[in-house]
């Protein structure tokens, strides 16, 4: 047998009314079909839909008789009742749920003791509004399975999908049952939910990784201590965003596994490859956990991020060579003082060209280890033949740091193409001529070409010039050799006459020595 809630007027045939469930604010709860109303009531609701309306006549015999109800229905009076059925249920009941919408892929299902974060409204059988988490801007949060809800809710719950909308009929008994729930929910009322799963997750869970895209060659992989450059664009499980470093047009720069950041992404951060691309799902416990941030991220949120790796290094890295092309006879290589001309290409790690000698007239020139160029470079361009090619991969510390460059983002991996075009060997910082060998000793009438006892600057001109020819001395490369031989000469014609003769050497070379032992003391 059913049980009905529904309210009524009754009345008698001239409209005189005697009783009324709407003016005592409670409609009628009860069986039908065990004789517990007047019998013709009792069948005169049978058959009655939710929501349905019926004038119901009752004859005398099938109300009170010829006795009637105190002073209330006189004897052998026809009754008329005004029924509007609000709700039935059954003992035999179940909790109905049907879904309304789901998405396509649902790889997970709530389970018991899972903690969901759903939206709901909340109806009454006939239709009637009681409650809804979209009234008050948040979620219902809760765990599912374990008693922190109504049964029939408990029940109805379990198997959604996150982002599958649902509705979900719960009877009396599995919900408030007689007691109701304030004056929102009256007794013996049937519960319809229409639910929207946002979230589930359980406390059990780890971060979850799907890979979408690794770099054909990795050789490296981050590891704790790393520091890492990654574009990502943040979720929350229902696919609504977050957070994006797109929108910003900056990567997101941080060291990994020392809690710069959440302890999820920390963990999610490690094992990548420079230019893969995953997905992490990272649970509540191991984001933001029940408090949320800000305006931005709820409480028990779980987060998906959709990350790009665009390169990482370590802090103790050094430049990494890889030599691409090398002619096969390489006498002569590149060192500290060298005058140099090369190619280059200067991209970052993602393929980005950030820089190129090809975008200039002309190729540049530099001398190693005179701080021309970001370091990094200067040693990558080291020990190479000229018609040599490599690559070189240059950390930030050993290239633009943290604050970056014009057009270079900050702590950027750099990676050079570097051909080696032309190289003129040098001399130490502070010297304009050095000896590949021992000097004449002694050195001035080796000066004396004509020996005539004195050395114009002619003279001096062609005594280095045959020095540099036969390869027993060098000057620095890349300024006027003119310039510096006439500054050498100038620095021995002690007393500017023109000339240099043997006792302004000798007093150079002795005053040279005094000053070398007078350093030392």
């Amino acid at each position: 047998m059913n049980f009905v809630r529904y309210h009524y007027n009754g009345t008698f045939t001239d409209g005189k009314k005697f009783d009324s469930s709407h003016e005592r604010g409670a409609p009628f709860s009860g069986q039908v079909g065990l004789g517990r109303l007047i019998t013709g009531l009792d069948r005169g609701v049978q058959g009655m839909c939710v929501n349905e309306r019926r004038k119901v006549t009752v004859p005398p015999h099938l109300a009170y008789g010829s006795i009637g109800a105190g002073d209330v229905i006189p004897a052998d009076t026809v009754l008329v009742f005004d029924v509007v059925l609000l709700d039935i249920w059954n003992t035999e009941d179940k909790v109905q749920t049907r879904t309304l919408s789901k998405p396509e892929s649902c790889k997970r299902l709530a389970e018991a003791t899972d903690f969901i974060r759903y939206h709901y409204n909340g109806t009454l059988l006939n239709g009637v509004p009681f409650d809804s988490s979209h009234s008050r801007n948040g979620t219902y949060d809760t765990y599912v399975g374990m008693g922190y809800l109504i049964k029939g809710m408990d029940e109805g719950l379990i198997g959604m999908c996150v982002g599958e909308t649902r509705t979900i009929i719960i009877p009396p008994f599995l919900a408030y049952e007689e007691k109701g729930y304030g004056t929102v929910i009256p007794s013996q009322a049937t519960l319809v939910f229409e639910v929207f799963m946002i979230d589930l997750f359980n406390p059990k869970d780890d971060i979850a990784v799907v890979v979408k895209e690794v770099p054909k060659t990795c050789t490296r992989k981050t590891v704790v201590g790393d520091y890492i450059r990654y574009h990502y664009n943040g979720t929350f499980q229902d696919g609504s965003g977050f957070d994006t470093s797109y929108q910003r047009n900056s990567t997101y720069n941080t060291y990994i596994g020392m809690g710069y950041v959440i302890q999820g992404m920390d963990k999610a951060l490690q094992g990548l490859c420079i230019g893969e691309k995953r997905r992490v799902i990272l649970p509540p416990h191991m984001a933001y956990g029940e408090k949320g941030t800000g305006d931005i991220i709820p409480g028990s949120a779980v987060l998906v991020f959709d990350i790009h790796v665009i390169d990482f290094h370590n802090p103790k890295d050094l430049i990494e060579i890889k030599v691409t092309s090398k002619p096969k006879k390489c006498n002569l290589t590149s060192e500290v003082d060298d005058l140099i001309q090369y190619r280059y290409n200067c991209s970052l790690m993602d393929g980005t060209l950030l820089y190129s000698s090809d975008h200039y007239e002309k190729a540049p020139i530099t001398t190693l280890g005179a701080n021309k160029v970001i370091e990094g470079l200067d040693e990558g361009l080291r020990g190479m033949c000229v018609g040599e090619k490599r690559v070189v991969i240059v950390p930030p510390h050993l290239g633009h740091g943290e604050n970056g460059a014009k057009g270079v983002p900050s702590s950027a991996v750099l990676h050079f193409e570097l051909e080696l075009l032309d190289l003129q060997k040098g001399v130490p910082d502070g010297y304009m001529f050095v000896w590949l060998g021992d000097s004449p000793d002694p050195l001035f009438p080796a000066m004396d070409l004509n020996k005539d006892l004195s050395v114009p600057l002619e003279e001096f001109t062609a005594f280095i010039n045959i020095q540099v020819v036969e390869g027993t001395g060098r000057l620095r490369p890349g300024m006027d050799a003119d310039g510096i031989i006439k500054d050498m000469f100038n620095n021995q014609d002690r007393n500017r006459d023109g000339k240099i003769v043997a006792e302004e050497l000798k007093l150079k070379v002795e005053e040279d020595s005094d000053k070398a032992r007078h350093e030392e003391l």
